[in-house]
C-alpha cells in the first residue's frame, strides 16, 4: 500500500529494468530513542522479507542519504530515483542534499505516499483551519481515495543481489539513548498493524464516535505508531473503516475527519510554515496575546526534569505523563490538557513549547510527526499537538485570562466533568 513504491515499479516495468529498495538508516533523528529505532528496524525487517518474495532487493544503507545514496546510484548504474515525502524540515533537507549530488542524467521524483490527497495538491497555501481545508480535501477524495493496485513479483532481476543484512548488529550499533525502553503492547510491522486495525473495526469502532474523549474507555484506533512509521497506510485504514459506515455512521465520519482532514491539515501547516515548531509559527493574535501575558505570575514553576518524572502537584497530569513514558502513547484528549498545563507551569510560551516537543518526541512512538507539532492527532482521539494546545493554531481566540490570554484554557475541574479522573489516576499512579 505505497504509492511511491507503486510508481517506482511502474517506471521499472516500463523500462524493463530491475528495481531496488533502499533505506538510509541515520544515526540520529531529533529526540528519537531506542524505543523509536527498535520499532522502525523491526518493521523494516518485515519489509525486506516481503521485497525478497517480490524479487526486489532491499538495501539497508548506514548513514545520511547524501553520504551513501549518490555513490550507491553510481555503483549500481541506477537509472532513476523515487522517494517519498515528509513535510518536516530535516527530511526535506535530506531530499535537497541528495538532489544536489545525483548524476545529472538520473531523474529524481518525489511521491507523497502517506497523505491521501498529496500535500501540494490538497492546497497551494497554508490553510487557516479545518473549515478552510475540509472542502478542498473532500472534493478530491473521489480521485485519490481508491483501492491500491498490487505490487507484483518483479520480472527483472538485478545482476547482483542485495547484501544480507545483519539486523541485530545494526540494532546494537545504534548510537541512540537506550534508557527509553521499547514498549510491549505494540508489535512493529505491517502484519501486526493490520491486526490492530481489524481489532479496532471489530471491537472499538462502534464506540469511537461517542467515547473517543474518555481516557478510561477503549475507543481509539491506537494505530498512530504504525501510521507514523509507514507500517500501515492511513489510506488502507480509511478504506477498511469506511466499509462499516452503514452500521456506525457517526464513528466512521469522525474517524475520516481525524485521519484525513485533521491529519492533512497538520501536514499542510508544516509544509507551508517553516516555523511549525516555534511560537513564531503562530497566528498574529496568538503571538500578541501570549506576549502580553508572558510576564504573568505562574501558580507553579517546574523544571524539565520534574515534568519528565511526573512529579507535579497535579495527579492527572502526572498520570498522563507516566502513561506516555511507559506506553509510548498518551490518550489524545489528555495530550491537550498535558500541553496546556506545561504553558501554565513554565517561564514562557517558548519554554513551554520546547519542553512539550522534547517530551513528545522522546517518549511518544508517534512523536517527531506533523501531528505531534500541530495536528489533531491521528491516534483516533481528539487530542491536538503542541502548537494547537499552546499557540492556538487552527483554533480561535477565547475569553481573556491570566497566562493563557486568549488561548483556549483547560483545567482539572473540566476534565472531571468529562470522565472519571480518579480511575485514570489510579491506573497510572507513580
Amino acid at each position: 500500500d505505497n504509492w511511491a513504491f507503486l510508481y517506482a515499479q511502474r517506471l521499472a516495468l516500463k523500462q524493463e529494468l530491475p528495481l531496488r529498495v533502499c533505506f538510509c538508516l541515520v544515526p540520529k533523528f531529533l529526540d528519537a530513542t531506542i524505543r523509536h529505532y527498535g520499532f522502525m528496524l523491526r518493521g523494516l525487517q518485515e519489509v525486506a522479507e516481503e521485497c525478497a518474495e517480490l524479487n526486489i532487493p532491499f538495501h539497508l544503507l548506514l548513514g545520511y542519504a547524501k553520504d551513501v545514496l549518490p555513490a550507491f546510484v553510481v555503483e549500481h548504474g541506477v537509472g532513476g530515483l523515487v522517494t517519498d515525502f515528509c513535510p518536516l524540515r530535516l527530511p526535506r533537507q535530506w531530499v535537497e542534499d541528495v538532489r544536489g549530488q545525483l548524476p545529472e542524467d538520473v531523474p529524481f521524483a518525489q511521491v507523497d505516499a502517506h497523505n491521501i490527497v498529496p500535500c501540494w495538491v490538497a492546497s497551494p497555501k497554508q490553510e487557516y483551519s479545518a473549515r478552510t481545508i475540509r472542502g478542498k480535501i473532500h472534493a478530491q477524495l473521489p480521485e485519490f481515495l481508491t483501492e491500491f493496485p498490487p505490487i507484483v513479483r518483479h520480472p527483472y532481476a538485478p545482476s547482483c543481489p542485495a547484501e544480507p543484512i545483519a539486523w541485530e548488529a545494526c540494532y546494537s550499533s545504534l548510537q541512540v539513548d537506550r534508557t527509553v525502553k521499547e514498549v510491549e503492547w505494540a508489535t512493529p510491522g505491517t502484519a501486526a498493524g493490520l491486526a490492530v486495525l481489524q481489532s479496532f473495526i471489530v471491537e472499538r469502532l462502534k464506540s469511537f464516535g461517542s467515547h473517543r474523549n474518555d481516557p478510561n474507555k477503549a475507543a481509539l484506533s491506537n494505530l498512530s505508531p504504525w501510521f507514523h512509521f509507514g507500517h500501515v497506510s492511513t489510506q488502507r485504514a480509511i478504506l477498511e473503516v469506511q466499509k462499516h459506515r452503514g452500521k456506525y455512521k457517526e464513528s466512521v465520519d469522525a474517524f475520516v475527519e481525524e485521519a484525513v482532514v485533521r491529519r492533512e491539515l497538520a501536514e499542510n501547516f508544516c509544509y507551508y510554515n517553516e516555523n511549525y515548531d516555534s511560537v513564531q509559527g503562530a497566528y498574529d493574535w496568538a503571538q500578541t496575546t501570549l506576549k502580553l501575558h508572558a510576564k504573568d505570575e505562574r501558580p507553579f514553576l517546574y523544571e524539565l526534569q520534574e515534568l519528565e518524572q511526573g512529579t507535579t502537584h497535579d495527579p492527572l497530569w502526572n498520570a498522563a505523563q507516566l502513561q506516555m513514558v511507559r506506553e509510548g502513547k498518551m490518550h489524545g484528549f489528555l495530550r491537550m490538557y498535558w500541553a496546556k498545563k506545561i504553558l501554565e507551569w513554565t517561564r514562557s510560551p517558548e519554554e513551554a513549547l520546547q519542553f512539550a516537543i522534547y517530551l513528545n518526541d522522546r517518549y511518544e512512538l508517534d512523536g517527531r510527526d506533523p501531528n505531534g507539532y500541530v495536528g489533531k492527532l491521528q491516534n483516533g482521539g481528539t487530542g491536538r499537538g503542541c502548537l494547537w494546545s499552546i499557540c492556538g493554531i487552527h483554533d480561535q481566540g477565547w475569553a481573556e485570562r491570566a497566562i493563557f490570554g486568549k488561548i483556549r484554557y483547560m483545567n482539572y475541574a473540566g476534565c472531571k466533568r468529562k470522565f472519571d479522573v480518579s480511575q485514570f489516576e489510579r491506573r497510572y499512579a507513580p
